[in-house]
């Protein structure tokens, strides 16, 4: 009796989430001012893990869009909404945990 409760209970489950309606949010689109990049130098990478790490952090960022760090040149690309954060916001997410960072210069 038991076994029959539970297979009732578990495909009662399963139909209800076919069954179940599916509710679509729209994604507002930004425009060009919601959005701001920047490179930065980012010190004391010095293994494949470092990279992932430093994304987490930047990507914990309130405003972060993307976060796309390169362990070869030691760089991360940071997309952010400059009316949510900012640079030094960034520089303090990579440097608190354990990797320095400062602005790459334009050439």
């Amino acid at each position: 009796m038991m076994k029959m409760k539970t297979l009732f209970f578990v495909l009662s489950l399963i139909s209800g989430l076919f069954l179940m309606p599916t509710i679509q949010a729209e994604v507002p689109t930004q425009t060009q001012n919601d959005r701001q990049s920047v490179t930065l130098d980012v010190q004391n990478m010095t293994c494949a893990m470092c990279p992932i790490t430093i994304r987490k952090a930047l990507q914990r960022v309130e405003g972060v869009q993307s976060a796309k760090v390169d362990f070869d040149s030691k760089t991360a690309n940071v997309t952010f909404d400059p009316q949510k954060t900012n640079i030094e916001a960034l520089i303090n997410a990579t440097t608190n945990v354990g990797y320095p960072a400062t602005v790459h210069p334009d050439k």
